[in-house]
């Protein structure tokens, strides 16, 4: 899989499951602030990713990952790992 056809799946689905509005996706946005992602909406999310591209989250993975883009390069580094 491309990381142009990882990043489009993982709008997608912030889209889709989280309920994000797609204007406020942007590789720079904060995770948190910029696109409320909450505790409840973390662990939504680490299943979404899991049951779509195959690969356990682990929140401790997850301690320096702030904005939208550092989240597409965690997920395209562990799908490359796959």
């Amino acid at each position: 899989m491309q990381n142009e056809e990882i990043i489009k799946k993982i709008n997608n689905l912030l889209i889709e499951e989280i309920e994000i509005d797609e204007a406020q996706i942007s590789p720079d946005a904060d995770l948190k602030r910029d696109l409320g992602i909450d505790s409840l909406d973390f662990v939504d999310l680490f299943v979404i990713i899991e049951n779509n591209f195959g690969f356990k989250m682990k929140a401790e993975e997850m301690s320096d990952v702030k904005k939208l883009q550092d989240f597409y390069n965690y997920v395209i580094l562990r799908v490359q790992r796959n």
